[in-house]
């Protein structure tokens, strides 16, 4: 275990971009402090996220470092703790992790994050909402399709132990199975789910998300989003699967609303 000082990481348990970091803190033996930042998801200011740009989670502070986005985490992690790499160490494997990381992050992210817009946020009723919560499972069958082919027979996603592509993948694949549409029973990636699941360092990740999911329920992202005045944030692949799946009268009413909003930097005004 290292004997640093422990690193301060601002986040929530329900973001899986969070979750992918602190996967790795935690299968790393690293210690760490969480912290859920005041104001996040507001919109407005979001002092503990001052120096993030996005003013989005994670962000990790070493000392007066502070780092934002999930993937430039985890790389910095893997440079500055080298003992227990979770990098696969053959370079078609590591590139391999790194396409996975990266459709995970984007498609898979999007997808995931369209679903809460309409059962949490509630941005989408009657036959518009059944139209994009069966556009989430066909494009999650999708998705899930395409990393079983990654995955093949092997138990891990890195290979034959556990590691980065497996993280990248825990966090969205796991909230389809939270949602109901994971993968089909007996299946690799199932199996796989069962194989991570109760790891010291996915088990209590998983757990803190489903706690934090329980406090988004129940009417309560409606009254802050859709209904109040906080600002959920519309970051590019989200944005695009909105549209591209049949929403873009969500975003329309968003904009006007005013109850939306987009990545640094702001427009002029």
């Amino acid at each position: 275990m290292s004997t640093e000082s422990k690193l301060l990481l601002w986040d929530h348990p329900t973001s899986s971009y969070a979750q992918k970091v602190r996967m790795a803190l935690r299968e790393k033996d690293i210690p760490f402090e969480a912290k859920r930042p005041e104001g996040l998801g507001s919109g407005g200011p979001v002092p503990d996220l001052a120096d993030g740009l996005r003013l989005e989670v994670p962000m990790l502070e070493d000392g007066d470092f502070k780092i934002f986005d999930s993937s430039v985490i985890l790389a910095y992690l893997d440079d500055k703790y080298p003992d227990n790499s979770l990098w696969p160490k053959d370079p078609k494997d590591r590139a391999t992790a790194r396409m996975i990381e990266e459709v995970c992050d984007t498609a898979y992210e999007a997808t995931n994050w369209g679903y809460s817009e309409v059962i949490w946020s509630e941005r989408a009723t009657g036959e518009q909402a059944e139209k994009l919560k069966a556009q989430v499972k066909h494009q999650t069958a999708t998705i899930l399709a395409w990393l079983e082919s990654k995955l093949g027979a092997k138990d891990y996603f890195n290979g034959s132990d556990f590691g980065h592509a497996d993280i990248c993948v825990a966090p969205y694949l796991n909230r389809s199975v939270y949602y109901g549409f994971g993968p089909a029973r007996d299946s690799p990636l199932q199996k796989w789910h069962a194989r991570i699941k109760d790891r010291p360092s996915v088990k209590p990740t998983f757990a803190e998300m489903e706690q934090g999911a329980a406090g988004m329920s129940g009417g309560i992202m409606k009254k802050m989003y859709t209904d109040g005045p906080y600002k959920r944030e519309y970051r590019d692949h989200r944005l695009e699967w909105m549209v591209k799946s049949g929403g873009i009268d969500v975003v329309l009413e968003g904009l006007k609303r005013g109850n939306i909003r987009f990545c640094w930097p702001p427009a002029a005004p």
